[in-house]
């Protein structure tokens, strides 16, 4: 596949030179952005009071997530190193290999962890502003504070990303005894670490985060809104600070920590299909680059005016995608022209006599793997608007949700279920048609490098995402603050298009999961010589069921983790209402920090399970049985958690505002009718759909990906059953997690439909002649 024009061209720092400058340059923009959020004033000391609790909570969580992850890191650190030492996958049999893919691993671990650190930073600042800026300067201006902020988020997970691969890559590439292509393909092997860093951390910040911030919120809801009627976010509810920590910990630092490793996950999966090509391996690394250029521009086109429309706000957030969408295609052209040219033409060009210049089969090459990147970007693009069509109550499938609502909360989960699982078409058959085109034009190459153009926008399109969860503790800091409605029906309308927008997102996660999983596969295949599989061996077929149950197993325990610490929410708030003398009347302040503790603490410990089924899944299967039978597990993984994760993201955003479709547009009698608190059952059930168990699956299906590649060249050649005994370790592992997480965890259920116990409070006892004085 082509082939470097300039020899010299071909060395190392200059491969990646395009991608560390843009990297510098998303540095320099992140950093002015948060100079120019930090301008905004803050408000009241009421509303600082209030965003100051959200952010220690946040904070707190975070430092007790990472601190348990940091014992996974270290012994998956020591693992690959003692692995790759014992046994160097390299034609040298360099032992400096274990060192070099455990750098990657905690390299890739710890910017993941900083990429979601930073964007909880960056959220728990702007959200007050944010409030400020609604209150006092109106829509246009609440919208620009938040959508920078979420530009702040942005900038800085690509460029932590672009800035870690590239200067990976290229230590990767030092003290290599090899020619010059066997090097780059070891470079390459070595960033896969780099991958499985940060697809373990995304995971377990996804699934931690997810069960934090839906317990907190269905706890809010189910007490606040259903059993004590009072609004959302009432600084009357014991679990509103929690609700509001968990949209940072949740839907911007687990977001930020996914997109992150689904920006390096495309690069890493295109370069390692590159089999040691200079230009082919540049190429994943300059279009990322030139997208962080064209997201630049795009930030300065988003804007709006006071009193917009739903559809009017929603193309101030498009306008951004669509300018920075244009100007990436113009510089991947220019990159693509210069890269595979022979020096006689730049584009199709005509000689002296005006004659044709005859393009040469490399330059044929070029224009084909340009096509990819169009046909990436523009499938990101169409899934996009698929999914904001089936997620925006400005469109008939939401509001067919709300009219469900009218006959009562079953017909409104009817509905809903039904809506998530026809949304599932429009982005498999866009899928399908990208996977045709691209492998037609380039090969498994070509639909790596459409992930890559489906991404690398990134920059703008996460700022579109992230002000979503922003905007959304602006209304709740309006609503504790008690100011006036007019602030909350402003912060609404900002919440209800980043619910569409976050929903879109999603389906952009998904879209490039998918693709970035196929070519992760692809790479797989080879490292590990697996030359055919065959569709029809039992083998193969078994581990297709098996990698196909695997998202529902994962889905199921992520959604029965919130259930479960959304009940210990309950309980307390419960038990706080009828001990606490004045908070139903509001002459009291809940205890906000019981339900902050509660939350954190359940969060950690439900999400061992899921990630240690994750992770020990590919040792299982592909040391147990073989590179073969992996190979089946992967392709049913990607195959279901697709149509789950489309399902789940989709049905969750669109009860969600099918709920602000009443509240915000009166539709139905508006808020407090029947209809309405069907709706808000509706939006219960979908929120661990969407923040949860949706969001993660489709880490879950590029961790599996990468953690086969990684260990690919370790089973290269192995037959079927040959290394089983080995095989039994990983099993023994998820055996002896499942029988720890049951024994202190899940076998002590709390009865939520039990008598509130109001001389205890955790085991502490209280007043209780107050108690008895309450009763």
């Amino acid at each position: 596949m082509g082939s470097w024009p300039n020899p010299p061209a071909a060395n190392p720092i200059e491969l990646v030179s395009l991608s560390l400058a843009a990297s510098g340059l998303a540095g320099l923009m992140a950093f002015w952005l948060q100079r120019k959020l930090k301008s905004a004033p803050r408000g009241s000391d009421e509303m600082n009071k209030l965003s100051d609790l959200i952010a220690s909570g946040a904070r707190s969580f975070l430092k007790t997530e990472y601190f348990y992850l940091s014992f996974f890191v270290a012994v998956f650190f020591v693992f690959l190193v003692a692995l790759y030492s014992a046994d160097p996958p390299t034609a040298a049999n360099d032992r400096l290999d274990g060192i070099r893919m455990g750098g990657c691993f905690l390299a890739g671990a710890g910017l993941s962890a900083l990429a979601g650190w930073g964007g909880m930073a960056v959220a728990t600042d702007a959200n007050v502003r944010t409030t400020q800026a609604a209150d006092k300067e109106g829509l246009a201006k609440a919208l620009r504070v938040a959508f920078t902020g979420g530009a702040v988020m942005g900038f800085t997970v690509v460029g932590l990303g672009l800035f870690g691969l590239s200067l990976f890559f290229y230590l990767m590439t030092i003290n290599r005894d090899e020619d010059e292509r066997l090097a780059l393909v070891y470079a390459i092997d070595s960033l896969t670490g780099f991958g499985f860093g940060a697809s373990s951390i995304a995971l377990f910040a996804r699934v931690a985060g997810g069960i934090y911030t839906k317990a907190a919120d269905v706890g809010a809801d189910l007490v606040g809104k259903i059993e004590m009627d009072i609004p959302e976010d009432d600084p009357r509810n014991p679990a509103v600070i929690a609700d509001n920590v968990g949209d940072n910990v949740g839907d911007v630092a687990g977001m930020g920590a996914d997109l992150f490793e689904s920006f390096v996950g495309s690069i890493i999966a295109a370069a390692a299909l590159a089999n040691g090509d200079p230009t082919l391996t540049m190429l994943p690394f300059w279009v990322a680059g030139a997208g962080i250029f064209a997201s630049v521009a795009g930030y300065f086109a988003v804007g709006t005016k006071d009193g917009a429309s739903q559809h009017q706000l929603l193309f101030a957030l498009h306008k951004g995608t669509i300018v920075s969408g244009i100007l990436v295609l113009a510089f991947v052209a220019i990159i693509i022209s210069q890269s595979f040219s022979d020096g006689s033409t730049i584009l199709f060009g005509a000689d002296e006599d005006g004659m044709p210049i005859p393009v040469t089969d490399t330059e044929k090459l070029g224009w084909k793997i340009f096509s990819c990147v169009v046909i990436g970007l523009f499938a990101g693009i169409l899934i996009g608007q698929a999914t904001e069509y089936f997620t925006s109550y400005s469109y008939w499938p939401t509001r067919s949700i709300t009219e469900a609502g009218v006959t009562g909360p079953a017909t409104v989960i009817i509905q809903g279920i039904g809506i998530g699982m026809i949304s599932c078409v429009p982005p498999v058959i866009i899928l399908v048609a990208t996977i045709f085109g691209c492998n037609a034009l380039a090969g498994g190459y070509g639909i790596a490098l459409s992930a890559v153009g489906m991404l690398s926008t990134l920059g703008v399109t996460l700022a579109t995402d992230a002000y979503g969860p922003i905007a959304d503790n602006a209304g709740g800091i309006a609503e504790m603050a008690e100011l006036e409605e007019r602030v909350r029906e402003t912060t609404d309308a900002l919440d209800a298009l980043g619910n569409t927008t976050a929903a879109t997102g999603k389906g952009f996660a998904i879209g490039s999961a998918v693709l970035t999983s196929l070519s992760l596969l692809t790479a797989f295949k080879v490292k590990a010589e697996v030359e055919v599989v065959d569709i029809t061996d039992p083998v193969v077929l078994a581990s297709v069921l098996f990698g196909a149950m695997l998202p529902f197993l994962f889905a199921a325990l992520t959604m029965l983790s919130v259930q479960k610490a959304a009940g210990a929410i309950i309980i307390e708030v419960r038990r706080q209402f009828a001990t606490i003398e004045g908070l139903r009347e509001g002459t009291a302040e809940a205890d906000s920090d019981k339900c902050v503790a509660i939350s954190t603490q359940c969060s950690v410990e439900e999400m061992i399970l899921p990630g240690v089924y994750a992770v020990m899944a590919p040792f299982v299967v592909g040391i147990l049985i073989g590179p073969k039978a992996l190979t089946g597990m992967l392709g049913g993984a990607i195959a279901s958690g697709m149509m789950l994760a489309i399902m789940m993201a989709n049905a969750g955003g669109a009860w969600d505002n099918s709920k602000k479709y009443i509240e915000i547009e009166g539709a139905c009698g508006g808020k407090g009718t029947d209809t309405h608190k069907a709706c808000v059952v509706g939006d219960t059930v979908g929120d661990p759909f969407k923040d949860t168990s949706g969001p993660a699956l489709n880490i879950l299906i590029k961790l599996m990906s990468m953690i086969s590649l990684v260990i690919a060249p370790i089973m290269a050649g192995w037959g079927d059953w040959e290394m089983w005994y080995y095989g039994l370790i990983p099993i023994a592992i998820c055996v002896i997690a499942t029988i720890f997480v049951w024994k202190c965890y899940w076998s002590d259920t709390q009865d939520i439909s039990a008598p509130i116990d109001t001389t205890t409070v955790k085991g502490e006892e209280v007043d209780e002649e107050a108690a008895k004085a309450k009763e």
